[in-house]
């Protein structure tokens, strides 16, 4: 399976050394950029991100920004993207068992490397329980609403 990473600016560094982490533990990863520090918009690499996923030529992703949150709202916007904003491994762990997320976001302000290598971690080797959470994304998946 490989691996897409992308990042904005804010996120290049930490992005950077999650994307040497995964090839040095054998790990094949697509590196969509951005590839330094200069100012770029985010939507612009979640979206790439994002349509390599949809298209099958990578099996999950990885987006990193400064807070998480705008690379979270644009990966969203994606039918079949369930991309998960993660603090922590449990997150992490929950965000694949429950709601096979197939985006991890991570908030490469606020996001040591050693812990974000942690999350990372949680987040592949998590697998989905399917069951009463298959039913939820069966309706994410529709739209549905309460009226």
């Amino acid at each position: 399976m490989i691996i897409a990473a992308a990042s904005d600016h804010a996120g290049f560094p930490l992005k950077s050394f999650l994307v040497q982490s995964l090839t040095e533990a054998g790990h094949q990863v697509l590196d969509l950029g951005t590839h330094d520090t200069r100012s770029v918009h985010y939507p612009d690499f979640a979206h790439s991100l994002c349509r390599r996923i949809l298209s099958g030529e990578c099996g999950s992703g990885i987006l990193v920004c400064n807070s998480g949150i705008g690379m979270s709202i644009a990966a969203n916007r994606h039918p079949g993207i369930r991309a998960a904003l993660c603090l922590n491994t449990t997150m992490a762990a929950f965000s694949r068992r429950h709601n096979n997320a197939n985006v991890l976001v991570l908030a490469g302000g606020f996001t040591a490397p050693f812990h974000a290598r942690e999350i990372l971690e949680a987040f592949l080797s998590g697998e989905f329980e399917g069951g009463r959470h298959g039913k939820r994304l069966e309706l994410l998946e529709k739209g549905c609403g309460l009226d």
